[in-house]
């Protein structure tokens, strides 16, 4: 794959904007930005020069800055980025006693979905923290990076901000297993930080695609081949990052002739990303150095394996080192020689082996799973420029008749720019869902069914206010598992409520709940109760949809009714609301909240 020019369309609103991309890794981060000029064909580019990241020129890559931060002792941000990595901030951390902040996007995940039991292993967020105020700590550093560069680098950089930055809108990478509740997570992060106002309309200006998507846009705009695209085959997307691997499948759709893909199978999720190289690599040490008064010493000696050994490891059949120290510092008892420590090449092969394996696995997995037949897989992120890696992925594949690409021109900012690709012009229209997605309900009960009496033995069949008999727990599927949804695609259910007391006419919620099971027809709670995972809720304003007054029902005299729908459907990969009545023979709608459920 190598970069092409395309015709790009031109810009038609009536005034300049910017648009700011943040791809906020595990490990590293990145920007890319584009100013929209009225009459202008927008021009992606992306924050690069070593000048604006204060201490670049400690960090190779040109493209990426490190995703760490240190807090001093009273809670106050000392360093980031590749400040935060420059020589010589270990011992002045250690004098002054800060704490460091890495890692912390993994605190963010889902809690449901982890692949391995890892949260033990992660670095805590520094004490008086939470990760939410950690990662707006973190945007507000690349918000500045990101206003240094284009203030730096443009003609009147400095007057050209000034008529942008009260207007900015932001696209925000994750990865393909977030959801809602992570997307509000940096919504309060990105309100934290100043980025924008704490509201409705403030956060409204935050748009996030996933990993997987921002890189195909990307894979698209560098050079992925039309032969690829116009067969009607699909390509599988791998995000090889700090953190996560995440492993998508298009295809181009070749029945609009407007360049549009869709998603071919359920996107992945894994938390194999090169920092679990880190982490294996860090369990071996300990028990080598277990002996060694170079075990105080341990997580210096696994930061330099991190940024050098294994970066450049390539054959497992040649001896590795890794340089932490002086020409005095020797221990031949644990391969410590001049201040390097020696281990065999196949013993960094099996650092990388469950990573490696968890990809493979994931490819395979998405290509028997996918709705098209898969004829190519391209390796982006990070984790992806490794040369060892890459060349073992295509090993494992050759005989799959899957040809694997790697892009040419900095795979580690595939996500950033297309970030702003998906910005300019949304390509996939088309999703699958990762799960089954309804509602419960309560049901009249009748004794003459069989399944009725079964849940009345389990304990589901109550008496309503109103004295009727029902069972809780009916499942109603809105959105089955596996399915394509196209964008804007409505889903509807319709709802009553009753009510006793005209006081009580303000607001209504309908809660949405994941089913994860196998099942494609799941009806009952009760009947896989685990496998059932509240999403989140709709929140409706009532007050001003009209009412219906019921004759005396049960015990508590007159009822007021109230009829509804709401209906759930897709903007880009956020979930979106709205609520609908007929008034006078004449459907109208408002607006609904999406709230969602912090333990997802």
């Amino acid at each position: 794959m190598s970069p092409r020019s395309s015709k790009r369309s031109t810009y038609t609103g009536s005034k300049r904007r910017l648009v700011l991309a943040f791809d906020i890794g595990t490990t590293y981060s990145g920007i890319s930005y584009c100013i929209l000029d009225p009459g202008q064909a927008p021009e992606i580019r992306g924050v690069t020069s070593d000048t604006r990241f204060p201490a670049h020129e400690q960090v190779s890559g040109a493209s990426k800055i490190p995703t760490v931060l240190y807090y001093d002792r009273e809670g106050k941000m000392t360093a980031a980025g590749a400040e935060a990595c420059r020589e010589g901030i270990y011992e002045t951390a250690t004098e002054e006693g800060w704490e460091k902040a890495q890692w912390f996007k993994m605190h963010v995940r889902s809690q449901r979905g982890t692949t391995m039991d890892f949260a033990d292993r992660l670095p805590p967020i520094p004490a008086g923290k939470t990760v939410v105020q950690v990662l707006a700590d973190f945007m507000q550093y690349l918000y500045q990076c990101a206003r240094a560069y284009i203030s730096d680098t443009h003609a009147n950089g400095q007057v050209l901000w000034a008529s942008v930055e009260s207007d900015i809108d932001y696209v925000i990478s994750h990865p393909n297993g977030w959801e809602g509740y992570q997307q509000s997570q940096m919504c309060e992060a990105a309100a934290l930080a100043g980025l924008v106002a704490d509201s409705d309309l403030g956060k409204s200006r935050i748009t996030f695609v996933t990993e997987g998507e921002a890189s195909l846009h990307y894979a698209i705009r560098n050079g992925l081949s039309e032969e690829t695209l116009e067969d009607g085959h699909g390509i599988v997307i791998v995000d090889a990052g700090g953190g996560t691997v995440d492993v998508s499948a298009y295809r181009k759709r070749v029945d609009d002739g407007k360049g549009r893909f869709e998603e071919i199978a359920v996107p992945q999720c894994h938390f194999f990303g090169s920092v679990f190289v880190s982490i294996q690599a860090k369990i071996f040490l300990s028990e080598l150095l277990s002996q060694s008064s170079y075990l105080e010493d341990l997580d210096h000696i696994v930061d330099q394996f991190d940024t050098t050994t294994k970066l450049r490891f390539r054959n497992d059949s040649e001896p590795q080192f890794i340089r932490f120290g002086g020409n005095r510092d020797t221990d031949p008892s644990c391969g410590i020689r001049f201040g390097q420590l020696k281990i065999s090449g196949s013993d960094v092969a099996n650092f990388f082996a469950p990573s490696l394996q968890c990809i493979i696995s994931a490819i395979q997995t998405q290509v028997e799973e996918a709705h098209n037949p898969v004829s190519h897989v391209i390796l982006v992120g990070g984790f992806a420029s490794s040369d060892w890696l890459y060349g073992q992925v295509v090993k494992a594949l050759a005989d799959k008749s899957l040809m694997v690409i790697r892009p040419e021109n900095y795979v580690n900012k595939a996500v950033s720019d297309g970030a702003v690709s998906f910005y300019l012009r949304r390509r996939v229209r088309t999703r699958v869902s990762k799960y089954g997605y309804g509602a419960f309900y309560s049901i009249n009960y009748k004794d003459s069914d069989p399944e009725h009496r079964l849940h009345d033995e389990r304990g589901s069949v109550f008496v309503s206010a109103t004295g009727r008999k029902r069972i809780r727990g009916s499942f109603k599927l809105m959105i089955p598992k596996n399915t394509k949804i196209e964008e804007r695609k409505e889903y509807r259910s319709s709802s009553t409520y009753r009510f006793a007391k005209l006081e009580t006419l303000k607001k209504v919620q309908a809660d949405i709940w994941c089913y994860r099971g196998r099942s494609h027809h799941p009806r009952w709670k009760d009947e896989e109760p685990d496998m059932y995972s509240k999403l989140c809720q709709i929140v409706m304003d009532i007050s001003h949809v009209p009412y219906k007054t019921l004759p005396a029902l049960g015990k508590e005299g007159t009822y007021f009714e109230i009829e509804y729908d709401y209906i759930l459907y897709y903007h880009g990969i956020e979930l979106k609301a709205q609520m609908a009545w007929r008034e006078n023979g004449v459907e109208k709608r408002s607006p609904a909240q999406v709230v969602y459920d912090p333990n997802d």
